[in-house]
């Protein structure tokens, strides 16, 4: 079910990000984002002169090369547009990232790495969509192959570090009453 109907309104910004997940011929996982801030109309710019509608005052990209673990093994990002000439000069510090792991405290960590005046706004926005689409690209692939592989094994006693994240893996709610019910605490 869409919105509903908006009030009368003039379109200005667009901001979209585009997050994609891939395996790789070696093992590894490539997840990339890319992302654009538009406007719609004309504006000036001191370092780009004038910045026509529908062009991109934001175009950046972001790629993190990790293995089955999420630990982060390479990292490549790109500005191929910005409000200011310098911006670019900031992309090597994103090497920091490598060695990181994309599990609870990532974000924290790379903030602290990577965040004021260490970092571009933009480009670390980026990571946690990134971190979202590493999760639901490498995780549902190798469950679908363990699933394909063998049959499906007993219960696991260890508690899913999925539960109690967000309202659907409540303990008290029916996903996990069907998919955890040794860890569900409806009634």
């Amino acid at each position: 079910m869409p919105l509903s109907a908006p009030a009368s309104r003039e379109h200005i910004h667009t901001r979209e990000i585009d997050c994609r997940g891939y395996r790789r011929a070696d093992g590894l996982w490539d997840i990339e984002a890319h992302m654009t801030d538009v406007k719609t109309y004309a504006f000036e710019n001191d370092w780009r002169g004038t910045v026509g509608a529908g062009t991109p005052i934001h175009d950046m990209w972001l790629r993190l090369t990790v293995d089955d673990d999420l630990v982060v093994r390479a990292v490549e990002a790109a500005t191929d547009a910005s409000p200011y000439e310098l911006c670019p000069e900031v992309i090597p510090n994103y090497q920091r990232l490598v060695g990181l792991s994309i599990r609870p405290g990532f974000m924290p960590k790379a903030r602290e790495l990577l965040g004021g005046t260490q970092g571009c706004t933009h480009l670390v926005e980026l990571l946690g969509p990134l971190g979202t689409t590493a999760f639901q690209t490498i995780f549902p692939y190798r469950n679908r192959l363990k699933k394909d592989e063998q049959p499906r094994p007993a219960q696991s006693a260890k508690r899913p570090r999925l539960l109690e994240t967000c309202y659907a893996f409540a303990t008290d709610s029916p996903v996990v009453k069907r998919y955890w019910p040794e860890f569900y605490t409806g009634k």
